[in-house]
């Protein structure tokens, strides 16, 4: 094997993103062509990153590296891991609004989501007052403390999240990994055999991956009745704090989606995001275009409920959401570190009516207005808060 075998899953990546069923623009396939950029380098990333038995956190997305509608307001982290060895994560909590950890027994593929072992956010761990925590990860222990979690037959894979609210005033935390009797030592050479392998390696890993999120929201999204969403329901996967609301829309530029949603207490859901993803199933530009908002971002009405604006057309309104020229796509919602069982009344309502009408149609319509200048300010805010915490 040698790295001619990528070269060939590159060729065949590409015939699946030019003949996705709904390519039908030039914008997207260039957005396609993007996707598989961003995929050939997170593939060549995560080969290189398998060590069980010398692992640390990599990350899995970035803006340049998207997957799977990955959430704007999320930093993602991974590592390898062997259901056979005992492993120490270190860190520092940071002032996020969320911070979870989750175990699976394998990746994704076309046909099938991995398993979800065990899944927890911080509040299910002890943290010193200065921040500071060790959790273990490992087979039973009579002697273990309180930090300890065993780990599932077939665990493969360590998941970490941190997710943000307010991306002005929030600051990330550190986290890292260790397998616990092997610090200290360094792992032997790779041989080339080995090396050639990797190659091989992730050129199935490659062609899986963009099989596999294209097939993924056939299973969850596209089988629902357009410009509509679900009600709140637990995420798949086995995030156990975590509910999602989701749905897809085609709406012709003079058309608007006006999606009401109550803000829920910070003790029921510290964190409630929203976001607009691309039939490709990853996120739109959030870093130059307002795609997404959680509740820190958006102006909430008097009335406790915020009124997202999904539309083409600039409608000068603090809650519009950016569709960047994307006539159909995915919606999605997200409650994190929930403190209760959400009810079909804390999701969303949604109403398609058209542009001109928004002005009768949308409540408080004028105290939702915004002047270019304070629409600049909101975009350089995303802008300058990006640059801080994920840099690609």
């Amino acid at each position: 094997m040698s790295p001619q075998s990528f070269a060939q899953a590159i060729t065949e990546a590409e015939q699946i993103i030019r003949s996705a069923p709904h390519v039908r623009t030039e914008q997207d396939l260039a957005e396609g062509l993007d996707y598989l950029a961003g995929s050939i380098k997170a593939t060549l990333h995560m080969v290189w990153a398998y060590d069980r038995d010398f692992p640390f956190f990599a990350a899995s997305t970035g803006p340049y590296t998207k997957l799977g509608l990955d959430n704007p307001d999320t930093l993602y982290f991974h590592a390898y891991i062997r259901d056979d060895a005992e492993y120490v994560v270190t860190g520092r909590r940071g002032t996020t609004a969320d911070l979870s950890f989750q175990v699976l027994n394998g990746d994704y593929s076309p046909s099938r989501s991995p398993d979800s072992l065990a899944a927890f956010d911080d509040r299910d761990i002890e943290i010193a007052a200065d921040g500071t925590y060790e959790l273990r990860f490992g087979p039973p222990r009579p002697d273990a403390g309180p930090n300890h979690f065993t780990l599932g037959p077939g665990a493969a894979m360590l998941l970490a999240r941190e997710v943000y609210s307010d991306w002005q005033t929030e600051r990330p935390g550190e986290i890292r990994i260790h397998r616990a009797d092997t610090l200290g030592s360094a792992p032997p050479p790779v041989p080339v055999d080995r090396m050639a392998r990797r190659y091989e390696v992730a050129g199935k890993m490659l062609v899986s991956r963009l099989r596999t999120f294209l097939a993924f929201p056939e299973w969850h999204y596209l089988n629902l009745p357009v410009n509509t969403m679900t009600g709140p329901r637990p995420t798949p996967g086995g995030l156990a704090t975590q509910y999602s609301s989701v749905g897809h829309y085609d709406l012709d530029d003079d058309q608007v989606m006006v999606i009401t949603v109550p803000v829920l207490a910070r003790a029921d859901a510290p964190y409630h995001g929203f976001q607009l993803g691309s039939m490709w199933y990853i996120s739109l530009d959030y870093i130059n275009h307002q795609t997404s908002l959680t509740a820190d971002q958006a102006r909430v009405d008097p009335d406790g409920k915020i009124r997202y604006v999904v539309s083409e057309r600039d409608p000068s309104l603090a809650n519009w959401v950016e569709r960047t020229g994307h006539r159909r796509g995915y919606l999605q919602f997200r409650w994190q570190r929930l403190g209760r069982e959400l009810k079909p009344d804390d999701g969303p309502e949604v109403e398609v009516v058209a542009f001109d009408e928004l002005p009768d149609r949308l409540p408080y319509y004028e105290r939702q207005r915004v002047t270019p200048q304070e629409w600049a300010a909101r975009i350089a805010a995303r802008q300058t808060a990006v640059a801080g915490r994920m840099l690609g």
